[in-house]
């Protein structure tokens, strides 16, 4: 369904020293992750797969789990032994077939890249936007791409990625004015950066927090379908 740049990412993402593998869990420790992805969750509709830093395992009584240890299980300890997850983001990329009706398409009317030629536009755009929503959409004019939907000289919305990890998948953002939300801004300026993405051979990746049901609606809207949820330690 999804690109294999997807699958094999995360495949990869968690690997490590396989601790206990059943049924459709394994859990794994690896002493090279960061010290900010010290505990990683990954699950979808298929398997969840928890990798701890050797360090968080032993905190937690893990380092050598009993046969029958479920990923509830693991999580349990993890929270008594005071270990904090920032909870989970939902993770949205375009299956393939959606991703081919992405590249054929054209952009539509006002939509284009932004640069920093269009940081007074930006600017006014993102005074309108509470700082809440720009904490979590994390759309700024110097990331590595940015596109914006520019109606009679107004930026009304904006996307922009970043590369995620040194991988081939691209993080993307979006935000709206708060006063053009609805009118299908968002799923336009994410196509279109999605399709500039795709030709320069990157992944477009939407997350959005499990509790923001108006953001996953954008991802689905713009063609993207959830492809599993990620947890890991608060960014402080």
């Amino acid at each position: 369904m999804f690109s294999a740049v997807v699958t094999d990412y995360w495949a990869q993402a968690l690997h490590g020293r396989v601790l206990l593998e059943e049924g459709r869990f394994r859990l794994t420790v690896n002493p090279d992750l960061a010290p900010e992805r010290q505990v990683g969750v990954l699950s979808t509709d298929d398997f969840t797969k928890i990798c701890l830093h050797p360090d968080v395992a032993q905190a937690a009584g893990l380092s050598e789990p009993a046969s029958g240890t479920s990923a509830e299980d693991v999580l349990d300890r993890l929270r008594a032994a005071k270990v904090e997850l920032n909870g989970a983001d939902y993770l949205h990329y375009l299956p393939v077939a959606a991703a081919e009706a992405v590249r054929a398409e054209a952009d539509d009317a006002g939509v284009r890249e932004l640069t920093g030629a269009d940081e007074a536009l930006f600017t006014t755009f993102t005074s309108a936007c509470s700082a809440n929503d720009l904490d979590e959409a994390f759309v700024e004019l110097d990331h590595w791409l940015v596109f914006g939907v520019v109606v009679e000289g107004v930026l009304v919305a904006a996307a922009s990625a970043y590369v995620w990890d040194g991988s081939r998948l691209a993080d993307v953002g979006v935000i709206t004015h708060p006063e053009r939300r609805g009118r299908g801004h968002a799923r336009a300026v994410v196509r279109a950066i999605s399709r500039r993405l795709l030709q320069l051979d990157y992944q477009p990746q939407y997350r959005c927090y499990h509790t923001n049901a108006a953001s996953a609606a954008v991802a689905l809207s713009a063609g993207m379908a959830q492809f599993g949820s990620w947890d890991m330690p608060p960014e402080d």
